[in-house]
């Protein structure tokens, strides 16, 4: 016995624009971007997006450990490659959005400080 036919709706074409924080979010895609996490880690990696819950993606990403974890001179990172960093976790998020500009976008609780200075 075969199943009913599925009747299937079309969606409306979207009419309204995207919202101005999605279209700045979408301006860093492939851009590259620094997000401390409250453990005290760096990652410095290309944007490549979110998810429903706000958690970001990059890749080709290196963590960087600050603090007493650090090791000897505190620069030492390591590659990890892709990684999805839950939203809860991150304290800052950086990104540069004009070479010539020098101008910094913080998308949450910035500070004077910059990775670019």
């Amino acid at each position: 016995m075969s199943s009913p036919p599925i009747a299937t709706i079309a969606r409306p074409p979207r009419t309204a624009q995207p919202s101005a924080n999605v279209a700045r979010l979408k301006s860093l895609l492939r851009q590259t971007i620094r997000v401390s996490v409250n453990d005290g880690r760096v990652f410095l990696g290309t944007f490549a997006g979110t998810d429903k819950q706000l958690n970001l993606l990059l890749i080709n990403t290196d963590e960087y450990r600050l603090g007493p974890d650090a090791g000897e001179s505190g620069l030492d990172g390591r590659l990890v490659g892709q990684v999805m960093i839950p939203w809860r976790l991150v304290v800052r998020v950086e990104a540069r959005t004009g070479a010539a500009q020098g101008q910094k976008v913080y998308l949450k609780d910035s500070d004077d400080e910059s990775m670019y200075t």
